[in-house]
């Protein structure tokens, strides 16, 4: 490996992300359409890598690569290489600036497989747009770096249920979720599909000790044809238990391709 000159500006970290249509990085501006701030402004930096194989994820291009077992709905495999692209954090930073939101979502994949690579995001984007929150979609297994947790607005966790298809063992990682749990600035939310997952969001928001106004359920499907079916069930539940209920907003005004 070559040894920089003295003097030369170290360089930025690296990140890998999820490659669009158009060969680009997913990078792009839309409303949030999931979750506590559902509606709002916000840009997206989706990352690629994740350490769970969800059978109903709507992003399996981050993940589902060839050689791999795991089963997906889909019933496709994607070639790594096409679909992952590598930029230096300062280049993201920028590309976020330039869509000039003041929210910036990270999400996957599996972001906080990057933390140590993110750690100089928010402050390198401040420095183009000035301040923004960061919000992070995580699948709750990893549990945030000191660095990291100190340039986070809020998390925004969705704990995988036996629906995911992934083992209790690897979906469920209790030092990671007590620390969520722990976590005021962690929301919670949770694919739900039937009476059956309703009984497990119940047994972990009682085992953790979530309060329910933290916790947002949200009807599990890829189409408004797939959610409609279930959502009926979900909003019942919000208003016995407590909880919040969200819809896909961005599935419903965009479909689902990538970028929206």
């Amino acid at each position: 490996m070559a040894t920089p000159s003295p003097g030369a500006a170290p360089r930025s970290p690296v990140l890998r992300l999820a490659r669009q249509d158009d060969g680009s990085a997913e990078v792009f501006a839309s409303l949030q359409g999931e979750g506590p701030f559902t509606g709002r402004p916000s840009t997206f930096v989706r990352l690629s890598g994740c350490n769970l194989w969800c059978r109903w994820c709507d992003t399996p291009y981050t993940w589902n690569w060839e050689g791999t077992p795991h089963p997906h709905d889909e019933d496709r495999k994607y070639v790594e290489a096409e679909e992952s692209v590598h930029h230096e954090l300062s280049e993201v930073a920028a590309r976020v600036a330039a869509l000039g939101q003041r929210a910036l979502v990270l999400t996957g994949g599996e972001p906080l497989l990057q933390q140590r690579a993110l750690v100089g995001l928010r402050a390198t984007v401040e420095a183009h747009l000035g301040p923004v929150t960061v919000d992070i979609e995580t699948n709750g297994t990893v549990p945030p770096l000191p660095g990291f947790d100190a340039t986070v607005t809020h998390y925004v966790v969705s704990p995988k249920l036996a629906n995911s298809g992934v083992p209790e063992g690897q979906r469920l990682r209790e030092r990671a979720l007590r620390w969520f749990a722990g976590c005021d600035r962690a929301s919670f939310k949770v694919v739900v599909g039937s009476e059956g997952d309703l009984a497990e969001v119940l047994a972990l928001q009682q085992s953790y000790g979530i309060q329910p106004e933290r916790v947002w359920l949200m009807p599990e499907g890829r189409s408004a044809a797939a959610l409609d079916r279930s959502a009926p069930m979900v909003a019942r539940a919000c208003l016995e238990h407590g909880f919040r209920f969200t819809d896909r907003l961005h599935l419903r005004l965009y479909g689902s391709g990538r970028g929206v």
